[in-house]
């Protein structure tokens, strides 16, 4: 029997190995990589063999070496396909393992209103805590807010629980720089409203478990919770600056009025886009717990209002799409108007026959109840069902509440309605009734969404009702009870309303609001960008109640500060020219 030199050995080849039955099947990368390892492992046997066992410590350094080598290949080569193909959160939002993401909110122009910042969970297992009164000592030093009695509970219990939530990243290092024994921390992905208190009610909030509570937040819940996950922004319709000059205006009024409250909308009358909202009093959104039910209102979808003489203009523009009347029709003002035992008159008394341009101008309640009655119940029914006063305003805000409308629409009650009392309406029901008549006659759900809520519009009213209706309330402007809401060079045009409050069954008019819906500008073809803002400024204690003294006013104001955001350019009329006598 010979002995095989181990120096001089190799695997059979492989037809010498045919009664193997699986050779015959292994590829032959597979029986390369065994040839391979067996070399290896015979490394040492063959080193001995040649009586140099310096090599076999080189093959195993040779092949540690490799398998280092592609270690961290793999892993240079996984870190660069992160870097580069990993969607990143738009606008800079973290995103946390395991969290729940919402994505960034902006406004139109990609202003951030609300994002992401982790923040952290203390939670504590009273097993591993070596000193719990020294530990109950040192976290309350580190964090005060935490309550004393939870903190003792957690310390002194069984099992491992959460202590505070939303830790900021300065809170949770400085609990850790305390080194105490069973303490750790879970990430949070905690929402923030870097505005505060600015378009608070219409962002709304968001809860800790990431679901939105209220406000567009709440709205478009789902859109903002995908868009998180695809790494982007979700942008709402308003414009920042927009929203800015209308807080402010409405801010200063109502402080210096002393007002019990004041909103404020600015809306696109050809997409129906809100560009501005704004609730006062507001509150902070990133402390929503703080805010009393008074701030936390948002008296634009929630508040209920009987808004006084701007529902002159959905009057007159029914009579004026039925035929009953034209700008010139002649409505008897000369004397109180009787209904049965019931007596209408005017708060400014003119005593005599009024055209229709002049009932407007003079805000004649005679006249407008003339108007009402002659046009029965159906069709004021009808108009006002079609200008959206008999139901929620259509907007994405769950807010949006219903109108408390009349029950029956007798001549008496049509009266009423006809100058706005009688009927009990939000300000968004108002302004989106109001763009409907300015904007060629079409009725358009309002949006928080960029772009509209992409509706068709609905006719409810001719393109000629709604040119006249404009260059009605363009003359209210110019003079009528308006003239305070006038803009240079951008042709405002609008209707006052000023209406006292229900007390104990009676009016008090110690307790009312002052208003002013406006389009501007008011003239043009039907295909203009214009623009309605309306302004309510609720139970104003000092100065004067009435809408064109309060309310106009800030709506001049508005406009002129907000022309330039819109890119309106202004148009001055050419001054009149006096013809010297022959």
């Amino acid at each position: 029997m010979s002995v095989q030199d181990h120096r001089f050995y190799r695997p059979p080849p492989s037809s010498a190995r045919q009664s193997r039955p699986i050779a015959s099947t292994v590829s032959p990368w597979l029986r390369w990589a065994s040839e391979a390892v067996w070399f290896v492992e015979h490394a040492f046997e063959r080193a001995h063999a040649d009586a140099r066992p310096e090599e076999d410590t080189r093959v195993r350094i040779f092949v540690i070496q490799i398998v280092f080598a592609i270690v961290f290949i793999g892993l240079a080569i996984g870190a660069a396909h992160a870097a580069l193909f990993t969607p990143r959160n738009g606008g800079g939002s973290t995103a946390v393992a395991g969290a729940l993401t919402r994505g960034d909110l902006t406004d139109r122009n990609g202003a951030l209103l609300a994002t992401n910042i982790v923040h952290y969970g203390l939670y504590i297992d009273p097993s591993e805590v070596w000193d719990r009164e020294a530990a109950f000592t040192e976290i309350r030093r580190a964090l005060p807010q935490v309550p004393a009695s939870k903190l003792h509970r957690v310390l002194n219990g069984d099992r491992r629980q959460i202590v505070q939530p939303g830790l900021t990243p300065a809170e949770r290092q400085a609990v850790h720089a305390l080194a105490l024994g069973g303490i750790s921390f879970e990430p949070e992905d905690h929402r923030v409203y870097p505005l505060n208190a600015s378009a608070a009610h219409l962002i709304g909030v968001a809860d800790t478990g990431g679901q939105g509570v209220s406000g567009a937040e709440l709205a478009f819940n789902d859109d903002i919770r995908a868009a998180g996950q695809r790494g982007q922004d979700f942008a709402l319709s308003i414009d920042l600056r927009v929203q800015g000059v209308l807080e402010n205006e409405l801010n200063a009024v109502a402080s210096a009025a002393g007002a019990r409250g004041a909103v404020g909308v600015v809306a696109d009358a050809r997409t129906g886009e809100i560009l501005g909202m704004a609730s006062w009093p507001t509150y902070d959104a990133n402390r929503r717990g703080a805010a009393t039910d008074d701030q936390a209102l948002n008296r634009v979808t929630s508040g209920h209002y009987e808004m006084g003489s701007v529902f002159k203009t959905f009057t007159i523009a029914a009579a004026l799409d039925t035929g009953q009347a034209d700008i010139n029709t002649m409505l008897d003002a000369s004397q109180a108007y009787m209904i049965g035992n019931r007596r209408i008159s005017d708060f400014h008394a003119t005593n005599k026959v009024l055209s229709l341009e002049e009932v407007y101008l003079h805000s004649s309640n005679i006249g407008t109840s003339r108007l009402a009655v002659e046009l029965g119940p159906q069709t004021m029914r009808d108009y006002f069902q079609r200008l959206g006063l008999l139901d929620a305003a259509p907007v994405e805000l769950k807010e949006s509440a219903r109108p408390r409308t009349p029950r029956d629409w007798s001549d008496s009650t049509r009266a009423s309605l006809s100058f706005g009392y009688g009927i009990m309406i939000t300000p968004l029901q108002m302004t989106a009734a109001t763009v409907a008549l300015v904007n060629g006659g079409l009725y358009r759900p309002l949006s928080l969404r960029r772009g509209g809520a992409g509706v068709e519009g609905r006719r409810v009213i001719r393109p000629e009702t709604s040119a006249e209706i404009r260059q009605l309330m363009r003359a209210n402007v110019l003079r009528g009870s308006g003239k305070q809401a006038d803009a240079p060079g951008l042709h405002v045009g609008g209707k006052t309303g000023s209406a006292n409050k229900l007390f104990n069954g009676r009016y008090d008019a110690s307790h009312g609001i002052g208003s002013f819906a406006a389009v501007f500008p008011s003239d043009g073809p039907e295909d203009t960008q214009r623009y309605v803002i309306f302004v309510l400024i609720d139970e104003p204690s000092q100065g004067s109640r009435l809408g064109g003294a309060i309310a106009a006013p800030v709506v001049g104001r508005v406009a002129d500060r907000i022309a330039p955001f819109l890119g309106l350019a202004r148009r001055f009329d050419p001054p009149a020219t006096t013809v010297a006598a022959q």
